[in-house]
C-alpha cells in the first residue's frame, strides 16, 4: 500500500479546522450591549447594577490594566430556535489560549445569581432548551481587565504588575457577544476528530492500529460535505465509530482523571484578583457538574473557599451542593497550598489544622491527602506532619521540572526525617492542566516510572494556575478515551479512590527518603527579601504573642485569652505563605501589599503581646524569655543601655544584673570576650575569629566576605538562580570606613561602611557580647542593583562531611561534596534559622533571623587543611515579573557561632530570632510548662482552639537523636492527652508527680493536650 498518511492529515487538519470547527455554532444574534466603567477597584454588583451604562459596539477596545468594565447584555431567543441548545457566546477579545492572565468576566443574571464565566478557552453561557422560543435575555457582566504579564514569554520587563505604574491604556477589544444555537452533532464530529486524530500521531509507525485510524479517517472525510457540514455530521461520525468503539488493550495503563483547577492565591494578579478568579471558576466547575453526572472536581486552598464563602453565597451554595452529591472534592487539607520549603514548622502544622478544620467544619469532609502539585521542593519534615493531621497520602507534580536530574519514581513511600512514611504519587503526565491530548496521554504512559509495580497514574484535568479550569471539551475527550484501543483508559474518580488502588496494587512500592529538593527555582529562597523577613518574624511574634497570652490567661484574674485575633492574624500568615507570594514570584503589587500586611501583623502582635504582659502586673521591670531554652545574655534596657540578664525558658526575670564570668576587652579592631577573639580587618572582613576555649582557629580564610554575583538566569528571573552566576563577581573589599562604636564592658562592637555598585551601601555592625562566642553582624543595605546576588562568605577551618540546616521540626544533612549530579544539582539550597559544619569534636554554626538561600562547598588547602565555606544569600535584584524588587532598604542580622554543638545551634537560632522583652510588669509567674532533659524543644505554647481552657504544648527532638525528659507545669496539672495536631486525642499521657514524662526518637513531633486543676 501506498504511503498516503501525509496527505490524508493535513486534508483531516484543514476540514477540521476551516469547516467543521466554524460550524459548530449553526445560527447567532447578536445582544445588544451597553457599558459602564467601574471607578477604582472593584464594586458590589449592586452597585454596578444601579450604575448608567451607555452603548457599547463591537470592535471597540475597551479595559485599563486591572479595571473592572460592566457590560449589560440584552438579547430575544428567536421563536425558529424553540427547542434547540441556545447559548450565549462571548468573547472578550481574548488573546493566546491561556485562561489566567488576561480577560476574563463572570456573567450575572439580571437578580445578581452569578451564572457563569467566560475565558478564552470557555466562552459560552447555557441559556435554555426553549419549547417555544421568544426568551428575554439580560445579563450584567462584570469583566475584568487583567493585564498579559506573560505575553512575552518572561523576556520583557514591564511595568504592567502594579496598577501605580501600568497606565490606563484600553488593553483589549471586543469582539462578540452573540446568541448561538449549538449544533451538538457537529460539537461531537470536532471532539471525535480531536481525539483520533491525536491518538492516531502518537501511535508508533509500525502499529497497525495508527493506520486504521488514518484510513478511517480519510473516509470519513469523503462523508463530509463541505457545504453543509451540520447535514452530513452525523453520516461523517457514523464511519468513525467503529474505530471508537474497539476497546483498550486489557493490560492498558489506566489514568486516573480528577477534575482541577490550580488558582494561584496571587501570582500575576494581586490578591484581590484571586477572590474574583476563585468566584469565576467555581461557577464554571459547578455548571459543568450540572451537566456530566461523571465529572468529579478536587479543589485545595480553605481559604479560597472562605473568600467565596463571604462575597459570593450564590455560588458557595452551589459548591456545598456539589459536595453532597460526590461530584465536588476538597483536598490538601491546607489553608493555602504554601511553599514547600520556607514556612515555618509550627506555620506547616496550622496551615494543616486550619485548612483541615474548615472542610471538616463546612462540609463534613476530613481530607485525607496533602495535595501540592506546585510549590518549589518539598522540606523532609512533611510526611510526619502530613500524618500527624491525619492524612494518608501526599501529591505533588513540581518535581518533573527538575534541571539536570530525574526523578526515579511515580508512586513511591516518601520517608521524612523522623522516619514517618505517606504514599506518594507525582503525576508521569507531568502537569496539573490536563487536557487527556493524545501527547499527555501517550506522555503519561511512556514516563511512568512503575510498570511492572503499578498500573496506574493520576492526571489532574483542567486549565490553571489563574483558574478556569476543566471544560466540556476534556470532559468529552475522556469520555472517548474511557476504553479507547492504542490509548490508556481514563476514570474519572475522587483522588482518595485513587489513592487507595494505588497502594493496593503496589504495597511495596520503592522509597524515597529526605527532602524533594526541586532542581530549579532555587532564587525562590532569596528573592523578595521583606516578603521572607515579614514572614520569619511574624511566625516568632505569633509564638510570642501565643505563649505570654497564656500565661495571662492562667494567672491575671480578668484576662480573656484572644482566640479570634489569633485565629485571624495566623490565617493572615498563613495566606502570604503561599507559593508564589512567600517565594518572591509574584508581581510588584502583590509584594507591595504583603509588605503592608506584615506591617499591620506585626502591629497588632505586638499591642496582642503588651496587653498581655501587662495583664500580669506593673510597677516592676522585667525580661521575658520566649525562647524554649534558658538565656544568660546581654540585653538593652528601654533607656538603651546594656544589661547581662539570666532568664529561665518561656519565663521572664527581674532585670537585676548578673555578672558574666569575662567582659568583653575593645583593642583597636579586636574584640574578646574570654570565649573567642575576634580581629576586624583593615578592608573590614574578618581575618581571624579565634576560639581560646578550644584553642584553635576557627577561619580558613577572609570571613564576612562579601561577594557580588552577576545573577541573570536562563529564564524566570525572580526564581531562578544559575550556576553559571558563580563565575563573574566583585569581592567588596574597600570599606568606606572601618570604626570602634562600642568599648562597653558588655557590648563592644567596630562598623564598617560600604559603597559599591549602582548608588548602594551597606553598612555592618560587628558585635561581640560578654558571656557569648556568638558574633553578630547587625546589616543595614540600601540596595541600587539590578540582576545581581549578594552573598555573605565564612570560610571556616573545619573537614565537614556535610552541613547540617535547619528545617520544620528538626534538620537535614547534605554533602559538601558533588560527588553525583544529585549533590552538583544542590549549588543552592534552603535552611531556616541556622547553618551547622563540623567536624569530630568541632563544629561552627551560620545563624540567620530572615534570610533562607545558602551554598555550602570544601576545598583542600595548600597547607593540607580543609576549609568548609557557608555563603548565606543575602539579598538579589531581579527584574521580572517585577523591575523594583528587593531595591531599597533592608535591615536584618546573621551571626557566626564557633565551637558549636547542634544543641548549641538549635538554642542560639532561637535566641536571635526571639529576642528578650523588656518590660514593666511585676508579675512573676512561673514559665506554663518547662522541660528537664535535653533534646526535648518546646515550639508552641497556647490554649486549646475549644475554648475548654485546657494548655496545649507542641515538643519536638531538635538534636536527632532520641530525647527523655520531663514536662513541668506552671499550673496545678488534672490530666494529660497525646493528641494530633487538631487536638484530638489519641491517647492518655501518663502524670507522674505533677510532671508529664516525654521520650522522643530523632525529630518526633508531639503534642501534648494539658487539663487544669
Amino acid at each position: 500500500m501506498h504511503d498516503e498518511s501525509r496527505r490524508i492529515e493535513e486534508r483531516v487538519q484543514r476540514a477540521h479546522d476551516q469547516r467543521i470547527k466554524p460550524a459548530i455554532y449553526a445560527a447567532t444574534v447578536p445582544f445588544e450591549v451597553e457599558a459602564w466603567q467601574a471607578p477604582g477597584e472593584p464594586v458590589s454588583f449592586e452597585e454596578a447594577a444601579a450604575a448608567r451604562y451607555t452603548p457599547f459596539a463591537m470592535d471597540t477596545p475597551w479595559g485599563p490594566p486591572w479595571g473592572t468594565t460592566w457590560f449589560r447584555m440584552r438579547g430575544r431567543v428567536p421563536a425558529e430556535w424553540a427547542g434547540r441548545r441556545v447559548e450565549a457566546v462571548i468573547d472578550l477579545g481574548f488573546v493566546g489560549d491561556w485562561p489566567g492572565n488576561q480577560a476574563e468576566a463572570l456573567v450575572h443574571l439580571a437578580d445578581g445569581r452569578p451564572l457563569k464565566a467566560v475565558n478564552p478557552l470557555n466562552q459560552y453561557v447555557p441559556v435554555a432548551n426553549p419549547a417555544d422560543g421568544g426568551e428575554e435575555i439580560d445579563y450584567l457582566v462584570e469583566a475584568a481587565s487583567n493585564p498579559d504579564i506573560l505575553k512575552d514569554n518572561f523576556s520583557k520587563v514591564t511595568p504592567m504588575g502594579d496598577k501605580l505604574t501600568a497606565g490606563s491604556a484600553p488593553l483589549y477589544t471586543f469582539q462578540r457577544a452573540d446568541l448561538a444555537v449549538l449544533d451538538e452533532e457537529v460539537f461531537h464530529l470536532d471532539l471525535d476528530l480531536q481525539v483520533l486524530r491525536e491518538l492516531m500521531v502518537h501511535l508508533p509507525e509500525h502499529e497497525p492500529r495508527r493506520h486504521e485510524i488514518l484510513h478511517a479517517l480519510d473516509r470519513a472525510m469523503d462523508a463530509l460535505d463541505l457545504d453543509d457540514v451540520s447535514g452530513s455530521a452525523a453520516a461523517v461520525r457514523e464511519v468513525l465509530a467503529p474505530v471508537l468503539a474497539k476497546p483498550a488493550n486489557a493490560s492498558a495503563h489506566t489514568i486516573s482523571g480528577v477534575g482541577h483547577a490550580h488558582i494561584d492565591s496571587a501570582w500575576l494578579w494581586p490578591i484581590r484578583e484571586t477572590k474574583r478568579k476563585t468566584s469565576r471558576t467555581f461557577s464554571n466547575v459547578t455548571a459543568l457538574a450540572d451537566e456530566y453526572d461523571d465529572f468529579i472536581f478536587a479543589c485545595s486552598q480553605a481559604q479560597q473557599y472562605e473568600w467565596v464563602r463571604d462575597n459570593y453565597p450564590h455560588v458557595w451554595a452551589r459548591i456545598q451542593e456539589s459536595v453532597k452529591k460526590g461530584q465536588w472534592a476538597p483536598v490538601g487539607g491546607m489553608w493555602v497550598e504554601a511553599d514547600g520549603n520556607l514556612p515555618g514548622g509550627e506555620a506547616i502544622a496550622r496551615q494543616l489544622i486550619h485548612g483541615k478544620r474548615f472542610f471538616i467544619e463546612h462540609f463534613g469532609v476530613e481530607t485525607k491527602g496533602v495535595w501540592l502539585p506546585d510549590s518549589f521542593g518539598y522540606t523532609a519534615a512533611y510526611p510526619q506532619l502530613a500524618k500527624l493531621a491525619g492524612n494518608d497520602w501526599f501529591l505533588t507534580q513540581k518535581i518533573s521540572w527538575n534541571q539536570t536530574n530525574k526523578f526515579p519514581h511515580h508512586t513511591f513511600w516518601w520517608e521524612g526525617i523522623d522516619g514517618t512514611r505517606i504514599f506518594t504519587h507525582f503525576p508521569p503526565v507531568d502537569t496539573y492542566n490536563a487536557r487527556f491530548s493524545g501527547e499527555e496521554m501517550d506522555r503519561a504512559v511512556r514516563n511512568y516510572s512503575e510498570k511492572g509495580g503499578g498500573q496506574r497514574s493520576l492526571a489532574p484535568f483542567g486549565w490553571g494556575d489563574g483558574g478556569g479550569g476543566p471544560t466540556r471539551e476534556i470532559m468529552e475527550r475522556a469520555r472517548r478515551l474511557a476504553n479507547l484501543e492504542g490509548s490508556p483508559k481514563v476514570v474519572i474518580e475522587h483522588p482518595d479512590d485513587f489513592f487507595a488502588q494505588a497502594r493496593a496494587e503496589y504495597p511495596d512500592a520503592p522509597v524515597w527518603v529526605g527532602e524533594l529538593y526541586l532542581e530549579l527555582h532555587r532564587a525562590t529562597y532569596t528573592s523578595q527579601a521583606r516578603t521572607k523577613q515579614g514572614n520569619r518574624r511574624s511566625e516568632h511574634r505569633l509564638r510570642e504573642a501565643e505563649l505570654w497570652a497564656t500565661t495571662a490567661a492562667l494567672h491575671a484574674p480578668g484576662y480573656a485569652y484572644p482566640y479570634e485575633k489569633l485565629d485571624r492574624l495566623w490565617k493572615t500568615v498563613l495566606l502570604h505563605q503561599f507559593h508564589d507570594i512567600l517565594p518572591g514570584s509574584s508581581i510588584a503589587w502583590v509584594h507591595r501589599e504583603a509588605e503592608a500586611e506584615y506591617a499591620r501583623v506585626a502591629e497588632e502582635l505586638e499591642a496582642l503581646t503588651a496587653e498581655a504582659v501587662a495583664a500580669l502586673g506593673a510597677g516592676a521591670t522585667r525580661v521575658f524569655n520566649t525562647s524554649p531554652f534558658d538565656r544568660a545574655e546581654v540585653v538593652r534596657t528601654s533607656e538603651g543601655a546594656p544589661a547581662y540578664v539570666e532568664v529561665p525558658a518561656n519565663g521572664s526575670a527581674p532585670l537585676a544584673d548578673a555578672r558574666p564570668a569575662q567582659f568583653v576587652r575593645t583593642e583597636g579592631r579586636v574584640l574578646d570576650n574570654g570565649l573567642v577573639r575576634v580581629e576586624v580587618a583593615e578592608d573590614g572582613t574578618l581575618s581571624s575569629v579565634y576560639d581560646l576555649r578550644a584553642r584553635r582557629e576557627v577561619l580558613g580564610d577572609k570571613g564576612n566576605l562579601l561577594r557580588l554575583h552577576t545573577d541573570l538566569p536562563n529564564y524566570w528571573d525572580a526564581w531562578d538562580i544559575d550556576k553559571h552566576y558563580k563565575n563573574r563577581y566583585t569581592d567588596l573589599l574597600e570599606p568606606t570606613s572601618v570604626e570602634v562604636v562600642s568599648e562597653d564592658p558588655l557590648l563592644g562592637a567596630v562598623r564598617v561602611t560600604r559603597s559599591f555598585g549602582k548608588g548602594s551601601t551597606i553598612t555592618q555592625t560587628i558585635t561581640l557580647r560578654a558571656g557569648s562566642p556568638r558574633i553578630d553582624f547587625e546589616t543595614d543595605i540600601d540596595w541600587h542593583e539590578a540582576e545581581k546576588i549578594l552573598k555573605a562568605a565564612f570560610p571556616v577551618d573545619v573537614r565537614a562531611a556535610h552541613s547540617s540546616a535547619e528545617i520544620q521540626f528538626g534538620h537535614v544533612q547534605r554533602p559538601t561534596h558533588t560527588n553525583t549530579s544529585w549533590e552538583a544539582a544542590r549549588f543552592e539550597v534552603s535552611g531556616h534559622r541556622w547553618v551547622h559544619v563540623g567536624e569530630p569534636g568541632y563544629g561552627v554554626a551560620v545563624i540567620n533571623d530572615s534570610t533562607y538561600g545558602h551554598d555550602v562547598s570544601r576545598t583542600v588547602r595548600e597547607d593540607g587543611g580543609t576549609t568548609t565555606t557557608v555563603r548565606l544569600s543575602l539579598v538579589r535584584a531581579p527584574r521580572i515579573p517585577d523591575p523594583e524588587a528587593d531595591q531599597g532598604r533592608h535591615r536584618f542580622t546573621y551571626s557566626l557561632l564557633p565551637g558549636a554543638s547542634i544543641q548549641d545551634t538549635v538554642a542560639e537560632g532561637y535566641s536571635l530570632n526571639l529576642p528578650l522583652r523588656v518590660a514593666d510588669a511585676s508579675g512573676a509567674p512561673e514559665p506554663v510548662v518547662s522541660v528537664d532533659g535535653d533534646g526535648v524543644t518546646v515550639e508552641a505554647v497556647k490554649l486549646a482552639d475549644d475554648g475548654s481552657g485546657d494548655v496545649v504544648v507542641r515538643l519536638y527532638e531538635s538534636g536527632g537523636g532520641r530525647a527523655q525528659g520531663v514536662l513541668r507545669t506552671g499550673f496545678p496539672l488534672a490530666g494529660a492527652q497525646i493528641t494530633d495536631l487538631l487536638e484530638r486525642p489519641l491517647e492518655d499521657a501518663a502524670v507522674e508527680e505533677g510532671g508529664v514524662p516525654v521520650s522522643l526518637r530523632p525529630f518526633q513531633v508531639l503534642t501534648l493536650r494539658l487539663r487544669r486543676s
